[in-house]
């Protein structure tokens, strides 16, 4: 997947943790902002801050929040299979896209 960060854009994406147990699913318009803020546990009470998501496994990008939404509410409906399937088609190594 290219690296392309446009704030103009809106990212679905999936996080996760260090052992790959917990996903996280998340819409933004700022990629770069959103991993520091899930990094530096911005807010401690957040589900990303208990479960110590710090790493951004997969995105699409949208050029309208409306459709970035829909994709969001789609991806948190499937199964976990389904999103380890979707990680798994792009990053099989669930490398940090990020870094």
């Amino acid at each position: 997947m290219a690296r392309q960060y446009n704030e103009k854009c809106y990212y679905i994406y999936i996080g996760t943790n260090k052992t790959n147990k917990t996903l996280y699913i998340g819409v933004t318009n700022n990629l770069l902002n959103r991993d520091i803020q899930h990094k530096t546990k911005l807010n401690n009470n957040s589900f990303t801050a208990k479960y110590n998501i710090n790493k951004i496994v997969y995105y699409e990008i949208y050029a309208d929040i409306r459709e970035a939404i829909a994709r969001e509410k789609q991806i948190k409906g499937g199964s976990r299979k389904k999103k380890i399937k979707l990680i798994n088609s792009i990053n099989p190594m669930w490398d940090d896209l990020l870094e």
